[in-house]
């Protein structure tokens, strides 16, 4: 007599591979939402704290960072701007307490147009966002050839970085409106590093 062998039918297989098949579609399907749910809330904080600027600019008529009269307007312990560069905001990005580009972190907070402790100052008032990294101040410079108010985006993904560029500008890094300040070679986003830094014209 045969003794009957025991062992998975060929389509036994087929349906263990169609389930393993569905189980990863859904894990990358998940993987795509949560990345460009990350990206969707970085482009709504760049959208929100260009809004604040305007905002602020229209009530008080002076720049965040740059306010004169920050400490009688806004709160007593507001700084204020340096009244020997009016309309520019000094210091690059924020990272020492008496830097414009850190002030506009707490005029804006004290004016209650952001959220946030506006005593925070030097890096400690930098906001962070969905990538885990900070915007580092808003400050005025050439750059590129384009002078303006820009924002320090630090620690951006690379295919976001290049996602925003092609989004809101050209997709070129050395160029327009949004800049590759560091992490790119002649304006080319790479294709994998989480170290993307960012400059987005304001004004």
């Amino acid at each position: 007599m045969y003794k009957r062998q025991s062992g998975f039918t060929l389509v036994e297989i087929a349906i263990v591979l169609v389930i393993i098949g569905l189980l990863l579609g859904g894990v990358l399907k998940g993987q795509e939402m949560i990345a460009n749910a990350r990206y969707k809330s970085l482009q709504s904080d760049i959208e929100a704290y260009k809004a604040a600027f305007f905002a602020f600019q229209d009530r008080f008529g002076a720049l965040p960072g740059d306010f004169t009269l920050a400490s009688t307007r806004l709160n007593a312990a507001a700084p204020n701007g340096s009244a020997a560069d009016v309309g520019n905001i000094t210091g690059a990005t924020c990272s020492a307490a008496t830097d414009e580009s850190c002030y506009v972190w707490q005029h804006l907070r004290f004016a209650n147009l952001i959220s946030g402790a506006p005593t925070l100052t030097s890096t400690n008032a930098n906001p962070t966002h969905a990538y885990g990294s900070t915007m580092d101040g808003m400050f005025t410079a050439t750059i590129n050839g384009r002078a303006g108010v820009w924002l320090s985006v630090e620690g951006v993904p690379a295919d976001a970085a290049a996602r925003y560029d092609r989004e809101l500008d050209d997709g070129v890094g050395n160029t327009g409106l949004v800049n590759c300040n560091t992490g790119c070679a002649a304006g080319v986003y790479p294709l994998n590093t989480n170290n993307i830094s960012l400059r987005v014209n304001i004004m």
